[in-house]
C-alpha cells in the first residue's frame, strides 16, 4: 500500500487524518477542525500537503480548512453543493469522480443523509474509505438533513466496498454504538465479542483526546466487521433503520 494514514486526534472524540502518499511525499488532510494538531504531525512527517478534504460541512470536519489551505497554498475539496458551507471550498466533488493524493487515486461516493452535501473517499487500492459521520464503527450518523431512505441507501453503497476495506470515520464513538447494538441485536455474539476488545481498548484511554495514542483508538474498522456488528448496515428495510435510528437517538 502506498497510502500512509496518519490518524490525528481532534477536538474532544474527532478524528482528523493525513493522507501521506509514501513514492511521493504529497499528503492530504481529511476533516480538520482545528490546525495546531495537524500542523504538528504534518511538520513530524515531513509530508507536503497539495489536498485539504472535508466529507461534509460540519464545524467540527472543516473549521479549520482556510487556515490550512492558506498555510499550504492547498485548495479545498468538497461536495459540490456544499460550496457556501465548506470554509475555504475551492474545489466541488461528485459521485464518481476521482482525485489523487500524490499517486494514490480515489474515487467520490456521495452518500447524504447525515448532511444533504455528504460524500466519502475512497482509495481502492489502499483498501480504505473515510466516510465522516455517515457510517461510524457500529453505527451511524445522527439524521440531520436526510431521512432514514438516504442513509440506509449510503449504508448499501458502503456495504457493497469490499470486506477489507479499512472504515476511517470522523468520531471516537465506538463504545456507545456498540452498546447500542447489544441492546438491537442481544443475541449478536459478534457484537458482544467486540464491545468487550473496544472497552478493554478504551478503559484506560486518556483524560484529554489529544492526547489518544494509536492503542486507545479503535479505528479503523473494516467493511466486514461492519457487516457483522453495525445494525444500522445489517437493517433489512428502511423502516428498520428508522427505528433503530430513532431509539439510538435517545438510547
Amino acid at each position: 500500500m502506498a497510502l500512509r494514514i496518519e490518524r490525528i486526534p481532534t477536538l474532544g472524540d474527532n478524528y482528523t487524518y493525513l493522507l501521506v502518499c509514501e513514492s511521493s511525499g504529497e499528503a492530504a488532510v481529511v476533516d480538520a477542525p482545528e490546525a495546531e494538531p495537524v500542523v504538528k504531525r504534518v511538520d513530524e512527517t515531513g509530508a507536503r500537503v497539495t489536498k485539504i478534504l472535508s466529507t461534509h460541512h460540519h464545524w467540527d470536519h472543516s473549521g479549520a480548512n482556510p487556515e490550512l489551505a492558506e498555510r499550504y497554498g492547498a485548495p479545498v475539496f468538497g461536495h459540490v453543493s456544499d460550496r457556501e458551507r465548506i470554509p475555504g471550498f475551492t474545489d466541488g466533488l461528485e459521485e464518481g469522480d476521482s482525485l489523487a493524493v500524490g499517486d494514490c487515486q480515489a474515487h467520490i461516493l456521495f452518500i447524504p443523509a447525515h448532511t444533504r452535501g455528504h460524500i466519502a473517499y475512497v482509495f481502492d487500492d489502499d483498501d480504505a474509505v473515510f466516510c465522516g459521520d455517515t457510517l461510524f464503527a457500529g453505527g451511524c450518523g445522527r439524521l440531520f438533513e436526510g431521512d432514514p431512505q438516504m442513509m440506509f441507501d449510503a449504508m448499501r453503497k458502503l456495504g457493497a466496498l469490499p470486506g477489507a476495506t479499512r472504515v476511517f470515520c470522523g468520531h471516537e464513538y465506538t463504545e456507545s454504538n456498540l452498546a447500542y447494538a447489544a441492546h438491537a441485536e442481544p443475541d449478536n455474539a459478534a457484537v458482544a465479542a467486540k464491545l468487550e476488545r473496544v472497552r478493554t481498548i478504551r478503559k484506560n484511554a486518556a483524560a484529554d483526546w489529544h492526547d489518544a495514542t494509536p492503542a486507545e483508538m479503535t479505528v479503523p474498522s473494516t467493511i466486514a466487521e461492519e457487516h457483522e456488528t453495525n445494525p444500522f448496515m445489517r437493517a433489512e428495510s428502511v423502516d428498520v433503520l428508522g427505528q433503530r435510528r430513532a431509539a439510538k437517538d435517545s438510547f
